[in-house]
C-alpha cells in the first residue's frame, strides 16, 4: 500500500520535477557551448602584413583619475603613423586638461580637439560623424574615452581588417572596478556578457559590434551612410555592426582585449547603468533579450535543487562557474575574476533583478540625461 502511494505521488509530481530540471539542463547546455567557444579562442598576437596610417576617434565626456593613463596607452602604441582626434560637445569639458597633458608629453603626436555643436538625440554619434569627416587616414579606430589598451593594440586591429571580407573589427573587453557595485558589473561583463558574445559567434551570429573598439575603413563607413543615421539611436555600436553586416561585410574580433573602468561606482549608479543596458538590448533585440533568461544558470540551478533535481542543478552551476572562470581569467586575463569568481552566483541573482527591471519601462539615464526609448531603440 505504501509503495503504491509513493509511486502515485511520484507520478503526480512527475511534471513539476521535469519542469524543474529542464531549464537547468538548458542553461547547462548553454554554458557547455560557452566552454566550447572559449576553447576555440585561438587568438594570438597579430602581425599585420602592412601598417597603413590610421585615425583614432575618441568622443570625450568628463574625466576621472584613470583617464590620463587610458589616453596615454594609445599614445605609446608602437605603430608607424596615426593621429588622435578628440571630440567634445562642452568647451569646458574636464577631459581637456588630460588632453593638454598628453600634448605636452607627446609633442610630436598629431592630436586635434574638435568641438561639436549638436542637437542630435545621441550626441556621441554626432561627434563621431564630425570626427570621421575630418580624419586624414583611411582606417578609423573608435573607442570610448576611458578605454585602456595594451601594446600591440593598433597592429591587432589592422591585422584583422586586412581581410577585405571584413568590414568592421571589434574587441572583447574587461572592466576595472574599485567598489563592490563596480565589481558586480565587472563580473557580469567578464563571466556572462563576454561568454554570450563568444557563443553568438560560435553559432554564426556576428552582426554586432562592441563600443569598446570599432575599427572600420572610411570607404565602408561611407557605404553604409556614415554615423548620421545612427545618431537617432542609443545603441550606436549595435547599429553600426548591424549596418555593416547588412551591407554584406564581416564583423571580426581582434586578438586584442581592452579595459574599461567602472571606478568606484555606487549601487545606485550600477543599477541605472545595468538597467540602461538591459532596456537598450530589449528594444534592439527583443527575442534575444527574453531568451537570455534561460542563460541565468544560478536561478535555474536553485529551482532544480528546490525540486530535488540535484544532477541538473549541479551541472548548470558547475558549467556556469567553469565557463565564467575560463573566459574571464584565461581569455580576458581579468584578475578580478581570478580572485572573485566564486561570487558569480550572487552576481547572477543581481542580474535577474536587472533583467526583470529591463522587461518594463522605456526610460534610461545616460550622460546626465534622462531619455525615453522607442520600441526600435530610437531616442524619443
Amino acid at each position: 500500500m505504501g509503495r503504491r502511494l509513493a509511486g502515485h505521488r511520484r507520478r503526480r509530481l512527475g511534471f513539476p520535477v521535469t519542469w524543474a530540471a529542464a531549464p537547468a539542463l538548458a542553461a547547462a547546455a548553454y554554458y557547455l557551448l560557452a566552454c566550447a567557444a572559449a576553447l576555440r579562442w585561438r587568438k594570438q598576437a597579430a602581425v599585420p602584413a602592412a601598417t597603413p596610417p590610421l585615425s583614432l576617434l575618441k568622443p570625450m565626456y568628463g574625466s576621472d583619475e584613470r583617464l590620463y593613463a587610458a589616453l596615454r596607452s594609445h599614445a605609446v602604441q608602437d605603430y608607424p603613423e596615426f593621429e588622435i582626434l578628440f571630440g567634445i560637445t562642452n568647451p569646458l569639458d574636464p577631459a581637456l586638461e588630460d588632453i593638454e597633458r598628453l600634448r605636452r608629453e607627446f609633442p610630436r603626436l598629431p592630436v586635434r580637439v574638435i568641438t561639436v555643436e549638436t542637437n542630435a538625440p545621441n550626441p556621441k554619434a554626432s561627434v563621431l560623424a564630425e570626427l570621421a569627416r575630418l580624419a586624414r587616414y583611411p582606417i578609423l579606430v573608435i573607442n570610448d574615452d576611458d578605454i585602456f589598451v595594451e601594446p600591440g593594440y593598433f597592429r591587432a586591429i589592422v591585422s584583422a581588417l586586412e581581410d577585405r571580407r571584413v568590414g568592421l573589427v571589434t574587441c572583447l573587453y574587461r572592466a576595472h572596478a574599485e567598489s563592490w557595485p563596480a565589481c558586480a558589473e565587472a563580473l557580469g561583463i567578464a563571466t556572462e556578457f563576454v561568454p554570450g558574445v563568444l557563443v553568438a559567434r560560435l553559432l554564426g551570429v556576428v552582426g554586432f559590434a562592441l563600443g569598446a573598439t570599432m575599427a572600420i575603413r572610411a570607404e565602408t563607413l561611407h557605404e553604409i551612410g556614415g554615423f548620421e543615421p545612427i545618431a537617432a539611436y542609443l545603441a550606436d555600436d549595435y547599429q553600426l555592426g548591424q549596418r555593416v553586416a547588412a551591407a554584406g561585410h564581416g564583423v571580426e574580433l581582434a586578438s586584442a582585449v581592452v579595459e574599461t573602468s567602472f571606478g568606484g561606482t555606487s549601487w545606485a549608479d550600477a543599477w541605472r547603468h545595468q538597467l540602461r543596458w538591459s532596456r537598450t538590448i530589449r528594444v534592439s533585440r527583443r527575442a534575444g533579450y527574453y531568451g537570455s533568461l534561460i542563460t541565468n544558470a544560478t536561478v535555474w540551478a536553485l529551482i532544480a535543487f528546490a525540486g530535488r533535481q540535484w544532477p541538473a542543478g549541479a551541472a548548470a552551476l558547475t558549467l556556469r562557474l567553469t565557463a565564467g572562470w575560463w573566459v574571464g581569467a584565461r581569455i580576458l586575463r581579468d584578475r578580478l575574476v581570478t580572485r572573485w569568481f566564486w561570487l558569480m552566483p550572487l552576481r547572477d541573482l543581481f542580474g535577474l533583478a536587472v533583467w526583470l527591471g529591463g522587461c518594463v519601462g522605456s526610460t534610461v539615464h545616460w550622460r546626465g540625461r534622462k531619455l525615453h526609448l522607442s520600441t526600435d531603440g530610437r531616442i524619443r
